[in-house]
């Protein structure tokens, strides 16, 4: 889905537990998850940990969606 998008014209970051699979899908800005369960967070941490994981992630993929590529590249 991340590829239609992008070829609508909209900057899109594919967030993914198996990159591979980005890969051979076509996403172009693709981010590594934490785990295929809980792709942007992790039950056994503390709140404030957990919060602090999804934060770096959400940052992660703003700076992705502002770097310039050509073709696919894994952040």
């Amino acid at each position: 889905m991340a590829k239609e998008i992008e070829r609508a014209g909209i900057l899109t970051v594919h967030i993914c537990t198996i990159v591979p699979i980005s890969k051979t899908v076509g996403a172009n800005r693709i981010i590594p998850a934490s785990a295929i369960p809980y792709p942007l967070g992790d039950p056994s941490k503390s709140r404030e940990e957990e919060r602090a994981l999804r934060r770096k992630m959400v940052e992660k993929a703003f700076n992705a969606i502002k770097t310039k590529i050509d073709g696919q590249k894994v952040f």
